[in-house]
């Protein structure tokens, strides 16, 4: 069996979802199997992919649809309780460069496997960078100079988008919150591992991957189509959550962003503003009762480096 888990979270984009398997496939570094884990397609994602199911690509199509945060959670548990070293998780969208890969592993042992996850850079359709997905960066990202030559940079928070795990980091800071249901599910993960437990994570500069999204103008309540604002929702309530466990400063950076939203709520020029401010405050009041249980999984039998 392959030490690597490559989780593809797919939800009807059958199409999307061919070309990110074929990406995979692609891949200079081939030791490594894929889970697509099908939350519950309507579109006849099953049928589609028949044709590229192996020994090393797996399908789990689940009995009803339980978010884009679910879906990392059940793909990761898999990972870990199929003894998996690594898991490598991504949305149906995400097109990995051909060295995408390869140039994690290469970072995994220029780093003798003490991180606590690494994250690719994201690009968008047109080779620049995918607004969405731009990690923040540590402050204290210079004590860790030598690693540049290496194209390594330390960040607190990124995105499920291309993120390289070792199931050992799962073992110790438990899966994703799959109550978040969608959004933010991956900010919470990354900065669990990088800020609260304190453990070193990295972007790889040589390992890219395309976020093939519709546009490239990142999301915002303000801004965003009048169809698509009661998913935040969730984003809202799960920063909520999110900063909560930050303690006063991480609180006291998420009430500045829940007003700084409102301002620009009041500055747009789309339809529905009190809409968009309700969804703001309704959750920055109901976020305080939403506390959600960290799930924890067992050890698997790679306990060491």
């Amino acid at each position: 069996m392959n030490e690597i888990l490559a989780v593809v979270v797919t939800y009807n984009r059958k199409d999307m979802l061919v070309k990110c398997i074929d990406s995979l496939r692609k891949q200079t570094y081939s030791d490594f199997d894929i889970l697509i884990v099908d939350n519950n397609s309507t579109d006849g994602t099953d049928e589609t992919i028949k044709p590229y199911l192996s020994t090393t690509v797996k399908y789990h199509k689940l009995s009803e649809n339980i978010g884009g945060a679910g879906g990392f959670n059940y793909g990761m548990r898999y990972s870990v309780e199929n003894d998996y070293k690594y898991c490598w998780v991504m949305d149906d969208d995400t097109l990995p460069l051909e060295n995408a890969l390869s140039e994690l592993v290469k970072a995994d042992e220029v780093l003798d496997k003490n991180y606590g996850v690494l994250s690719s850079v994201v690009l968008w359709t047109d080779g620049k960078e995918c607004k969405m997905n731009r990690q923040k960066l540590k402050k204290d990202f210079y004590e860790d100079v030598d690693l540049l030559k290496n194209g390594l940079i330390r960040f607190e928070q990124a995105t499920f988008v291309s993120l390289f795990v070792p199931t050992k980091t799962i073992q110790k800071v438990g899966l994703p919150i799959k109550e978040f249901f969608i959004w933010g599910d991956d900010i919470e993960y990354t900065r669990r591992v990088a800020v609260r437990k304190q453990m070193n994570s990295y972007i790889v500069g040589k390992s890219q991957v395309i976020h093939a999204m519709d546009s490239n103008k990142g999301s915002s309540i303000a801004t965003d189509n009048e169809n698509r604002i009661n998913r935040y929702n969730h984003a809202f309530r799960n920063e909520n959550f999110l900063y909560r466990k930050e303690g006063l400063k991480g609180f006291i950076y998420y009430f500045s962003k829940c007003g700084i939203n409102c301002i620009r709520v009041l500055r747009s020029e789309q339809s529905k503003k009190m809409n968009r401010l309700w969804i703001i405050f309704k959750n920055l009041f109901l976020g305080f009762f939403f506390n959600p249980r960290i799930e924890t999984i067992e050890r698997t039998k790679y306990d060491s480096k």
